[in-house]
């Protein structure tokens, strides 16, 4: 789901072991906001299927700054 072809990790990144998401959503034509949570996995493959699952939903919303829907 991720458009960083060179990046597959692309908003994700690992924290003390624990993978986490980082994500810029618009909630409207001017505003963003930061969004932050814990994917609650130490693998990487679970984490980016999260991930994946997360950003689904969240594009029933919002648009996601860096992802072409």
């Amino acid at each position: 789901m991720s458009n960083n072809k060179d990046n597959i990790n692309h908003h994700i990144m690992l924290n003390k072991g624990t993978w986490w998401c980082n994500v810029t959503v618009r909630t409207d034509s001017v505003t963003s906001e930061r969004i932050r949570f814990s994917l609650k996995t130490k693998d990487v493959d679970k984490a980016r299927t999260r991930r994946d699952r997360v950003f689904k939903g969240i594009m029933e919303h919002y648009t996601i700054a860096s992802i072409k829907a």
